[in-house]
């Protein structure tokens, strides 16, 4: 825990007068409406830029000429076969990339979709691993208000600047639409899953408009953090002496993001549902398994609600989007015969068919009125683009997974209606449960204001990046097709850098299985190395989730097919590390027992590794690890670190499990190594990059301490000297952190000992956000905090603030120090979270005893040959296999 108030750059943000006044935020102060002091900031004005893309050096390219053709290689093979490669670094999209970007919409792992802080729907994601960036315009919340009889009246779009936007797609009829508001007076503020947008006075100088967005994301609710859904609320307040008619309408297209909308054979339907919620179905037909929108208002006492089901954007449309507006602007609803309209026709190929709904209040003088919204989407199975394919026992299983929201709303296509409906009665209390989360963190006067709104900002990506998380298929998904195959020849080490692997495990904590990308460029899932960084998120919030994602690899084989992993030097000391980390803080035995066999078999795999005897394992001579482009010769800091902290968690957790003998084998690995390790690399101030003689052997790498920052994370004893670990977190801040921009930009991954960042290859000169967050976790873990903070804030200066670049809720894998990016939307920058758990870890963390296990551990004279003391059967893998014989490959 933090002891003392934390020194950092800046105590506020931005002033806090500089967005919305005082009086309007007074104004606006109940039923949630105000957004909070620790919320990120915006205004509708602010222009998007386009982001600066990353391009290698001369001298990179011809050191990756054999990667490179090996990936061009590999992309031309999936096209053949009319797939997306999983990594394609030559195919550009065509949406170019701006700092446009807000809190995505709806749960976890049900398809998501994201919506700009000016408002737009962008960054559709409701197939897996295809993301449409381009937004769709026809989506949208517009206002109509009329006072005085009507003779003053205000219409428009409640997006800024969007005709610049229809200039270039196309006139489609949007353009007779009012795009009045500038969004000088009018800002965006976000705090995940919730956002505001505050109008004040647009387009009515006399009413003060708020729009509150939540999405059902609450830890540790399994439910309903799987819903697709996100609610709206309008909160009204006339400062006029005038009673106003206010209309708010929301317009939908049928797409699915990209062209989909063109594609033909989709229909609407309006219905009216219980408890007041109207609206508009709309199914949307395609290949993949269809897809049904609901969009919905609550009608109350003071709310009227209509809708349109159906009018469309060319000219020969029975209803153009032309008079659709016409309608509104000049009686501020639809008729209520609509509702009796039944399904419409489905439309024709290059049709687009879009449905509106309107909700009408009057607002008294000095008065105050809500009125909320709700969107939601029913897309119940998923097929990836390879189909599903599982090895199990020499068959082949084709199955369609159905999404976990399914187990409470069924497959049904019209389920889209019972999840507005709930959304719309159970939003307050989603609100309650966030808030009480939420509300410990916020109050925390040591905190910086910045990383508050960072550390659950970030989180955007359990939403945004790509997840899928299913229920259990039933039979009727399940087509088996008597194809036998050839074993491969697998290994442990292929399991953790896995594209699309999952296995058949008992599913015994009923939370289903999670999948998400590595990152939108990186369409890889659960990529195991980068989710040792990203997963405290997981282990805090979802811990279910987290435990059964370990149980998963576990039993997986692994799909990564660019590189050969199985010679790679990280990842089964990942393993190991994550999962003792995870039994220490959960502190389930059961999880414990049953990956156990496991963790025997990662780390006994890695003896191979240790070629001269000394108990270390040697790196090859090439990107042997997650910094897959930067060569390492000898022992390394990165492998070495992390081995020796595997080595200690698998010692204590053989120890817990009553291994006893294999507790010894590592302890006496242990005390072999570390006096190798130190004598090697340490060199009086930080580790040495690596033992070899190459150029950049000295340099100091930002994550060479790794394995001492989980060794910390799980209550172990520290690996090294105290003064040693300080001296190297030291070392790095003042040389990886402040040397960079004056440390405005987060801690680049290599630097030079002479001060200069190291450019041997493209990453050693990048800074990854990710790793900047976890050399942070492992400084607020040293008692390092100002540095810790210092560290962190540099991300969120280049990322998050208005002087950066433009990455809020978009964070990219990495930078470099003149600011272009590589890979938008990434899973690493989950790793703020350690930082929290830093900061206040869980209470099995802090009870742990504070002995060192490695000092007394020796084997028991009573364990039998075989077996230990708890009846485990002690397991030896065989040499080619993975861990044991029920596994398989999903090849998605």
């Amino acid at each position: 825990m933090v002891s003392r108030h934390l020194f950092y750059s800046r105590k506020h943000s931005w002033p806090p007068d500089e967005y919305v006044s005082r009086a309007t935020l007074q104004l606006l102060d109940f039923d949630g409406a105000a957004p909070p002091q620790q919320a990120w900031r915006r205004r509708l004005n602010s222009h998007a830029n386009r982001l600066k893309e990353f391009n290698v050096t001369f001298r990179e390219a011809i050191k990756m000429m054999r990667l490179g053709v090996r990936l061009w290689s590999y992309v031309r093979e999936e096209a053949s076969h009319g797939r997306k490669a999983p990594i394609d670094p030559f195919t550009r999209e065509s949406c170019k990339p701006s700092a446009s970007q807000g809190v995505p919409l709806g749960g976890m792992g049900s398809g998501s979709i994201s919506r700009g802080f000016r408002g737009e729907f962008r960054h559709w994601q409701i197939i897996p691993s295809l993301c449409e960036g381009s937004p769709i315009m026809a989506n949208q919340f517009s206002i109509f208000i009329s006072r005085d009889g009507g003779n003053k009246k205000f219409s428009s779009v409640l997006a800024p600047g969007q005709h610049e936007e229809l200039e270039k797609l196309g006139d489609h009829g949007m353009s007779s639409w009012d795009w009045n508001l500038s969004g000088q007076h009018s800002t965006y503020h976000a705090l995940f899953p919730r956002a505001w947008t505050i109008y004040d006075g647009e387009p009515d100088p006399e009413l003060k408009i708020s729009c509150r967005q939540i999405s059902p994301f609450i830890p540790h609710n399994y439910r309903e953090s799987s819903l697709p859904t996100s609610v709206f609320v309008y909160t009204l307040v006339n400062t006029g002496k005038e009673r106003a008619k206010v209309s708010l309408l929301f317009t939908w297209a049928n797409s699915i993001g990209g062209t989909s909308h063109q594609s033909g054979e989709h229909s609407n339907e309006p219905f009216i549902g219980e408890d007041g919620v109207s609206g508009v179905l709309l199914h949307h037909k395609q290949d993949n398994p269809p897809v049904t929108f609901a969009i919905a208002a609550c009608e109350t006492q003071n709310v009227n609600v209509t809708v349109l089901p159906c009018f469309g954007l060319l000219e020969d449309a029975h209803v153009t989007a032309e008079d659709m507006w016409g309608t509104m602007a000049h009686d501020g609803n639809f008729d209520r015969e609509n509702f009796n309209a039944g399904p419409s026709k489905p439309s024709s190929s290059g049709d687009t068919l879009c449905a509106a709904v309107s909700a009408s209040t009057w607002v008294e003088p000095y008065g105050r009125c809500s009125v909320a919204f709700a969107l939601a989407w029913s897309s119940p199975k998923v097929k990836f683009q390879k189909g599903c394919t599982y090895y199990r026992e020499n068959f082949i299983s084709f199955m369609l997974h159905r999404r976990r929201y399914t187990q409470f709303y069924g497959t049904s296509e019209r389920s889209a209606l019972e999840l507005v409906h709930d959304a719309l009665m159970n939003y307050k209390w989603w609100e309650e449960e966030i808030e009480k989360w939420q509300s410990p963190i916020l109050k925390d006067e040591k905190l910086p204001e910045w990383y508050k709104f960072t550390l659950f900002n970030e989180l955007y990506f359990l939403v945004a990046g790509g997840t899928v998380w299913t229920g259990t298929a039933s039979s009727d998904d399940e087509k088996l097709a008597s194809i036998s195959f050839s074993d491969n020849e697998l290994t442990p080490a292929n399991q953790e850098r896995s594209n699309n692997c999952v296995s058949l495990h008992d599913d015994r904590e009923h939370v289903g299985r999670f999948l998400y990308l590595e990152g939108i460029e990186y369409i890889m899932w659960c990529t195991y190395d980068v989710h040792f960084y990203a997963s405290f998120a997981l282990l805090d919030l979802f811990p279910k989730i987290e435990l059964s994602i370990q149980r998963d690899f576990a039993k997986a084989m692994n799909a990564y097919n660019i590189h050969d992993t199985s010679r790679w030097k990280d990842l089964n000391p990942k393993f190991v590390l994550q999962v003792y980390r995870d039994f220490a803080a959960i502190g389930d035995m059961s999880f414990g027992t049953d990956v156990w066999p496991a963790v025997r078999a990662a780390m006994e795999y890695m003896d191979q590794f240790d070629r001269d005897g000394d108990g270390l394992i040697e790196n090859d001579g090439f990107p042997d690890q997650t910094y897959d482009a930067w060569t390492v010769h000898g022992i390394s800091a990165y492998c070495g670190c992390l081995w020796l902290a595997a080595l200690q968690a698998a010692s204590t957790m053989a120890h817990r499990l009553g291994d006893h003998a294999f507790a010894e084998r590592c302890r006496r690995r242990f005390l072999k190594a570390k006096p190798v390790f130190e004598s090697k690399l340490w060199n009086g101030s930080y580790f040495n990059y690596d033992s070899g003689t190459s150029s950049n052997s000295k340099s100091i790498q930002a994550d060479q301490l790794a394995g001492q920052w989980y060794t910390a994370s799980s209550s172990l004893p520290p690996l090294f000297e105290e003064s040693r670990i300080r001296s190297a977190l030291q070392k790095i801040f003042e040389f990886n952190v402040m040397k960079v921009n004056g440390g405005r930009m987060g801690a680049v991954n290599g630097m030079y000992p002479n001060g200069r960042v190291d450019e041997s290859c493209m990453q050693s000169r990048e800074i990854w956000t990710g790793v900047t967050y976890g050399v942070a976790a492992t400084m607020v873990l040293s008692g390092m905090e100002h540095q810790a903070f210092a560290t962190a804030e540099g991300v969120f200066i280049s990322g998050w603030s208005e002087e950066g670049f433009g990455y809020w809720f978009q964070t990219p894998e990495a930078w470099t120090v003149d600011g272009h990016f590589r890979s938008l939307i990434y899973m690493r920058p989950l790793a703020i979270w350690a930082m929290q758990w830093a900061l206040s870890p869980p209470k099995a963390i802090l009870d742990a005893p504070k002995i060192n296990m490695m000092e007394r551990i020796s084997a028991s004279p009573f364990t039998p040959k075989g077996q230990n003391e708890s009846g485990l059967r002690n397991f030896a893998p065989p040499s080619n296999r993975c861990f044991g014989t029920s596994v398989f490959n999903c090849e998605c």
